[in-house]
């Protein structure tokens, strides 16, 4: 296998490179940190590594001045994100989640805006054992994290369940197959023998990433139009499934999407994906390796700020990337075939299909727990103990019960109604298209809140929305607590990302399907601005809107925001 074709001296290289160089393919020493109980933290390399093998440390930051006041070291804890291909789990598997939450987590599940599990709050000393609880449960959390390809996502919405398994098996075998080799996680984690020492170089453990993996993470989604609520245009590698007299035929390929920014650095940005063809599904496997090979060759190794597959492929050229994927390929794609996108969010409540019933509840930005006013956890715990069929993790952060049998369709019911878990029906549009990333208090990026915050936040605009008719108006808003976007909060009609502590910069204009970026509005507010210059639009709209006309489009129309068209020309 040919090593990334970038021939800088090694000494120009960003540091990330030599550490993974020297890791013995992810290893570092990690296991020895983890033997260390005079800290609750590991050493600042293996933490890089450790990203690698689905984890981050972190520590608690409503904590980190008192605990410097007393001369503590800070309230280290690690986050664990276990991989769940196209967000499809078994009850079993549900049920040893849930557990791993309680026994050694914060006692809370975070389903994330990639389909996959996340714990918070777990101690050095307990990383251990969570991780091999996980793989006991037939799970992992190998790749959910660092410079490779991450958890593949899917359409999981149950209308479309004629064709979801065979989505879900194809995100499942890219994800697989695009794994990393490297023993090292079961060495670590699994106690398992170590076979090869790969120090020497004596054998190449990496087929596709090689020892220094990719510049930094890749993303994959497949979506099935006419929904788009994987963001297939926020991927790194986007597929878009063509359905042909009711048949999957294949996918129309979207590449270079991605969401993070540097606030300040007008050189990075986020960026919507672009369609260069179409392949039959049986070479799926096939155009995901060698686009993440090109990307392998040639992304930036020397700033890891212009590392994603975007900035390559903005740097290169659409038309250069089409050519060098159909030479890996030793085959050209085909013509992109037409496809239309018409939502990117879930459809709630029970539908039914090929004889079984879907239920899909609102979870508010993804966290599962239990409260005084509402024993989510419980419920659900309670539901997969009877439950037959599987659970779906949507990339919007809800919960799908799904292929339920008549007869426990009223056993599920019952649990429903106990616990008045909800499908989103008293909420607002609004709110019901809404999503936060985690932020305050465990991400270490974050410079403002963002999970605890919007959900008061939208209490507030939903006044406005009342004032205008608007209540049941469907309008995306998402929340960011700093600009790497794990909320994909730059294709939001509405959109608030971290600047500073109860600061925020707001964005207005993206596409309700997911397919265009929005724009800065305002810089560096506060609530009262934001509500304050949220007020009159949202009422210009309720009153002079065409019908049909999303929010989005409105304020590109009315002039309040220009339309953006390129990731380069966002901060124009």
């Amino acid at each position: 296998m040919t090593e990334h074709n970038n021939t800088l001296l090694s000494e120009k290289l960003d540091e990330m490179e030599r550490i993974k160089t020297d890791s013995n393919y992810l290893r570092g020493t990690i296991a020895e940190g983890l033997e260390d109980g005079i800290t609750g933290a590991i050493s600042a390399e293996d933490t890089k590594l450790l990203k690698f093998h689905g984890s981050y440390q972190q520590d608690d930051r409503d904590l980190r001045d008192e605990r410097r006041r007393q001369k503590l070291e800070p309230a280290y804890s690690f986050m664990i994100r276990v991989r769940v291909p196209g967000g499809t789990a078994t009850p079993e598997q549900w049920l040893a989640m849930d557990d791993i939450a309680d026994e050694y987590a914060n006692g809370t599940l975070k389903l994330t805006t990639r389909q996959a599990f996340q714990f918070h709050g777990i101690l050095k000393r307990n990383l251990k054992s969570s991780m091999q609880n996980i793989n006991s449960a037939l799970m992992d959390s190998l790749a959910a994290c660092g410079d490779v390809n991450r958890n593949v996502m899917c359409n999981p919405n149950p209308y479309q369940s004629e064709i979801h398994q065979e989505v879900n098996d194809l995100a499942g075998g890219i994800s697989d197959y695009l794994s990393p080799r490297t023993g090292a996680y079961h060495e670590i984690w699994l106690d398992e023998e170590k076979i090869l020492d790969t120090r020497d170089d004596s054998e190449e453990v990496e087929p596709i990433y090689g020892k220094t993996y990719l510049p930094r993470k890749f993303k994959i989604g497949i979506a099935v139009p006419p929904s788009n609520d994987i963001d297939v245009y926020s991927q790194d590698l986007g597929f878009i499934a063509i359905i042909e007299n009711g048949e999957l035929t294949g996918f129309n390929i979207s590449i270079g999407g991605g969401m993070g920014m540097t606030h300040g650095n007008t050189d990075t940005y986020p960026q919507v994906g672009r369609v260069i063809g179409y392949c039959p599904k049986d070479k799926v496997k096939e155009v995901a390796e060698k686009i993440v090979t090109i990307q392998r060759d040639y992304g930036n190794r020397t700033d890891r700020k212009q590392a994603r597959f975007k900035y390559t492929v903005d740097a290169k050229g659409v038309d250069w990337i089409r050519e060098e994927l159909n030479n890996r390929l030793g085959w050209e794609l085909h013509g992109t075939k037409d496809f239309h996108f018409d939502h990117n969010g879930d459809r709630y409540g029970w539908t039914k299909g090929k004889g079984r019933w879907h239920f899909t509840l609102f979870i508010q930005n993804g966290r599962v727990k239990d409260t005084e006013d509402y024993q989510l956890k419980t419920a659900l715990r309670e539901i997969a103990d009877i439950h037959t069929g599987d659970f779906r993790l949507t990339p919007n952060q809800n919960l799908v019960i799904a292929n339920v049998t008549d007869q426990k369709k009223k056993q599920i019911q019952a649990i429903i109604d106990k616990y008045g878990v909800t499908d989103g029906e008293n909420y607002s549009g609004l709110r019901r298209n809404s999503m936060a990333c985690v932020a305050f208090p465990t991400c270490g990026l974050a410079m403002a809140e963002s999970e605890r915050y919007l959900p008061s936040l939208i209490n507030k605009i939903e006044e406005i929305l009342d004032e205008a008719g608007l209540n049941e108006e469907e309008i995306t808003i998402r929340m960011s607590g700093c600009p790497n976007g794990c909320s994909r909060p730059a294709l939001a009609e509405i959109a608030f990302i971290g600047k500073a502590p109860d600061k925020y910069n707001m964005y207005l204009g993206g596409g309700f399907t997911g397919n265009r970026l929005n724009k800065l509005y305002k810089e560096n507010i506060g609530e009262k601005e934001i509500l304050e210059s949220l007020r009159p639009i949202i009422i210009k709209y309720g009153k002079e809107r065409y019908e049909g006309e999303h929010f989005g489009d409105f304020v590109i129309r009315a002039g309040i925001i220009e339309e953006v068209h390129s990731g380069q020309d966002f901060h124009s």
